[in-house]
């Protein structure tokens, strides 16, 4: 198995990535599309990163996670979006061996990333509505520092598990990825000639420990946020926390949900037309709200803004 394995890897040198539409004018319009939404998205972010970065009442544990998620997001949509825009308008679309492993590696690197940070934000709110008088201790500079590295650590070991364990099988062909990207779910299709049960298996343990696992943490901490809630007295004081808490909560709803379906599912319901729309939702769509999300329902972000731009438009 082991020589027929090196034989298929030495044989395969590039894949096809079928993307979308294959009608011209289909799409040039979800080139048009797509590239408004990567520009948007890497401008919505990076005036998040600046803003947080420029304004020192923004120098919190809560908006440190926000900024890194930002980073996250531009570094997210930039691993598929540009590779799918160049296919819309190339006909050739073809990714290398090398380069479809390496894209596929750093997509899952910021998916898990962005899935523990979604469970560090929550718990940081947790700490921050249930013991404000020990947030400053608990959530010191030092235990945040060090969460973001264990973040970036099981990301790394998550993602390097996902990506050998694919890339390593032996190759049927044809070599088209029915897909605009390099999706661990997409490539697994193309082994129909070798046993992919332990891949299946592996697949579910590592979405149970990598997307569950985080999510289970979320909810914990949202119920308990919500108990603390409902015992404030002042209704203004509930409506702020619960403003507080709405945007994590809509950005994690829409990003966990498609994302357990695509990787804890059997590889036997994989249905391409269907996946490509759903890998929108976490690998582009969502990375594209958070910061709206995030600007429009936060009173510092809103603030900051017309601070900084407000000083530099009348100066």
């Amino acid at each position: 198995m082991q020589s027929l394995s090196k034989e298929n890897h030495s044989s395969v040198s590039e894949f096809i990535l079928l993307g979308f539409s294959s009608e011209t004018q289909v799409g040039m319009a979800l080139f048009a599309l797509f590239l408004l939404l990567y520009l948007t998205t890497l401008v919505g972010n990076g005036l998040i990163v600046m803003l947080i970065y420029l304004d020192s009442h923004l120098h919190t544990p809560m908006y440190l996670f926000l900024s890194v998620l930002s980073l996250v997001d531009m570094s997210y949509v930039t691993t598929t979006v540009p590779q799918m825009l160049v296919n819309m308008v190339c006909p050739q679309r073809t990714i290398s061996w090398g380069a479809c492993a390496a894209q596929m590696f750093i997509f899952l690197v910021l998916g898990i990333a962005e899935c523990v940070l979604y469970a560090i934000m929550a718990y940081d709110r947790y700490v921050a509505i249930c013991f404000p008088l020990h947030y400053t201790l608990l959530m010191s500079p030092s235990i945040c520092v060090k969460m973001v590295i264990v973040c970036w650590s099981i990301s790394i070991a998550g993602a390097l598990i996902y990506t050998v364990f694919t890339m390593h099988l032996p190759y049927c062909g044809p070599y088209k990825i029915n897909h605009f990207f390099c999706e661990v779910p997409a490539v697994l299709k193309l082994l129909a000639c070798a046993d992919t049960s332990f891949n299946d298996r592996l697949d579910f343990i590592l979405g149970f420990l990598l997307l569950l696992v985080p999510l289970s943490l979320i909810m914990t901490s949202y119920i308990l946020i919500f108990a603390s809630i409902f015992r404030i007295r002042s209704a203004q004081g509930r409506l702020k926390s619960f403003s507080t808490c709405a945007s994590h909560v809509t950005v994690v709803t829409m990003f966990y949900g498609p994302a357990i379906f695509m990787y804890m599912r059997p590889g036997s319901r994989y249905d391409p037309e269907r996946d490509k729309k759903l890998a929108l939702f976490y690998s582009v769509v969502s990375a594209f709200f958070n910061p709206i999300i995030y600007s429009l329902r936060n009173k510092d972000v809103k603030e900051a803004f017309l601070k900084i731009f407000g000083v530099r438009t009348t100066a």
